[in-house]
């Protein structure tokens, strides 16, 4: 007992320091070599290295672990790439006015439709996608295009489209269709409106066909649906609002209006003299006739591959 109690006060007290606090003093216990491997022995630490024993030594919670600091100076990214002149300023001032300009009339026609006026409330959400258009060629065209003016772009979208666009949408089947089923319908084209401008952002573009339906033309359809006031039962129209919501994040492709622009001209007479005569008819042939093309172009694609 008498010899465990000495090699405890000399394991623990190894370096004891002189009663006058001088840390810089003090006297080092040299224990013999067979007192110093019984313990390692003893608990199997004479098969462990020094750096495998301090892989498993405690942390104190108290301390927080600390990591490289950088001290790299910030680097702030310009909103435009490029010749920075008051010229190109202002070109790329005018943009982002477009886009803006579709944000804010966004939110109006959501206040618009909160008032009963469904029909104005579409208006304006046509107006959204004329400068949502209106900005993007503006800025090709000019030669401002940004990182920046993407993200503010999708950021428009959003608002216009996949928010104003579902409240249209609700206010205009409300009274004709049930309650329940029509908020499902508006909240199923925001979520899917979200999904595909986020798919949108982080795929690779493709310059001949969109990867389902694009936001901005399923918003134009919706206004339009709700402008000229097609006389659908209100199943059908709440079913065609979550079939245009689904072909919205659908993997269909679509032809985009650059390509369906290099169509012969005759083509377009058809549409044109349907207008003339029945403008719902023909809106609603033509709606359903490019949602159909995707899946067709889809069999095509495979059969050929």
């Amino acid at each position: 007992m008498r010899r465990s109690s000495t090699f405890a006060r000399q394991v623990l007290l190894v370096r004891v320091g002189r009663r006058d606090g001088d840390p810089r003093i003090g006297t080092d216990l040299v224990l013999p070599e067979r007192l110093v491997d019984r313990p390692r022995r003893r608990y199997g630490l004479d098969r462990l290295g020094r750096a495998e024993v301090e892989a498993v030594m405690p942390v104190s919670p108290a301390l927080a672990p600390t990591s490289p600091v950088d001290d790299s100076p910030a680097m702030s990214i310009p909103l435009l790439p490029g010749e920075r002149t008051a010229s190109r300023r202002m070109k790329f001032a005018l943009v982002n006015a477009c886009t803006l300009a579709s944000l804010v009339i966004g939110i109006n026609a959501i206040f618009v439709a909160m008032a009963g006026q469904a029909r104005v409330a579409a208006l304006l959400l046509i107006a959204c996608v004329a400068f949502d258009g209106l900005d993007g060629a503006l800025a090709r065209k000019l030669g401002v295009a940004s990182p920046f003016g993407a993200q503010m772009d999708s950021l428009a979208d959003m608002c216009s489209f996949g928010l104003a666009a579902p409240v249209v949408v609700y206010a205009s089947l409300a009274g004709s269709a049930p309650t329940a089923a029509a908020a499902v319908a508006a909240a199923l084209v925001a979520a899917c409106a979200a999904i595909r401008l986020a798919r949108f952002n982080v795929s690779p573009k493709d310059g001949r066909f969109f990867c389902g339906v694009p936001t901005t033309m399923a918003a134009a359809v919706l206004a339009l649906t709700v402008a000229i006031g097609l006389p659908l039962p209100a199943v059908v129209q709440i079913a065609g609002v979550a079939l245009l919501a689904f072909a919205m994040v659908s993997s269909f492709p679509y032809a985009k209006l650059a390509r369906l622009l290099k169509l012969p001209p005759w083509l377009w007479l058809a549409p044109v003299i349907g207008a003339l005569v029945d403008i719902r008819l023909t809106f609603a042939l033509v709606v359903v006739g490019y949602l159909v093309s995707g899946p067709l172009l889809w069999l095509h694609q495979r059969r050929t591959a």
